[in-house]
């Protein structure tokens, strides 16, 4: 489970209760400024919230460079490890935006200028009075057997490539491509979460907290110190998919604290 700060935790994978394991997913950021430093992400997070809400486990997240063999390798061992994946960066009009290209080879399959996507960007030029020129034509350069994602906020298409699905990285036109695609993705059951602030160190309470974790297996518990700021606090944290035995762990949360002489805090 990520968090703001580093966490003890060692989580488990929870099944629905078909024993069928929620759909799981990975996020490929790919770009050059991203791993500078120039580039602040936000789009992790957005990503993380909506799967979450549609009951797809995020279960791993890789920043990569404009490497073409780097990303081809990626996108090939992601696809074959999650349900989905989801790349931000890398396909616009520029000469470093080459996720398409990389994303074509690592299928194997061409990648030709898509009718429809260029019938989308012409339609914008010419409402704006622009030259569809060759580097905007680049935008519609879809890999063979793709279907195009939506892009109301600027025209250029992302595009879906089995179970990979491609999308820009400026965060208004990336969260505007998630939502459009979210609806028709398989879903799982939704976690939820409980937490119970307290004035504990993770030394004090680590012993306590793995055998709740052995009691509660289907529940992943964590401890996050310091999460606002504040010395003195930590954050006990549990997710699952059952609500009624969160409520069970939560209590037991606040058991254990009081137990080991601590006191809860807002």
């Amino acid at each position: 489970m990520a968090s703001d700060n580093a966490s003890s935790s060692v989580l488990p994978v929870s099944e629905n209760q078909a024993g069928t394991p929620p759909p799981s997913a990975a996020v490929l950021l790919i770009g050059n400024e991203l791993l500078s430093g120039r580039t602040k992400d936000i789009n992790l997070p957005f990503i993380a919230e909506a799967l979450v809400a549609r009951g797809i486990r995020l279960l791993e997240a890789r920043v990569i460079a404009d490497i073409p063999p780097a990303i081809v390798a990626a996108v090939n061992e992601l696809r074959a490890n999650h349900d989905y994946v989801f790349t931000t960066g890398g396909i616009g009009p520029t000469h470093d935006d080459i996720t398409a290209d990389c994303v074509a080879a690592a299928f194997g399959v061409d990648l030709p200028i898509n009718p429809e996507a260029r019938a989308i960007l012409q339609a914008f030029c010419d409402e704006r009075g622009i030259e569809l020129n060759d580097d905007r034509l680049r935008m519609a350069r879809i890999p063979a057997g793709a279907s195009l994602i939506d892009n109301p906020v600027s025209a250029a298409p992302g595009f879906r490539m089995d179970n990979v699905f491609v999308m820009a990285g400026v965060p208004r036109i990336m969260q505007a491509m998630l939502s459009s695609v979210l609806p028709d993705l398989r879903s799982g059951p939704v976690m939820h979460s409980v937490s119970v602030a307290c004035d504990l160190g993770e030394g004090t309470v680590a012993s306590a907290l793995r055998l709740l974790q052995e009691n509660h297996p289907a529940v992943e518990i964590g401890s996050y110190p310091g999460k606002t700021g504040q010395l003195g606090r930590l954050s006990l944290v549990a997710r699952g998919t059952d609500e009624t035995e969160l409520e069970v762990v939560r209590l037991a949360l606040e058991t254990l604290v009081t137990g080991l002489g601590g006191q809860l805090t807002d």
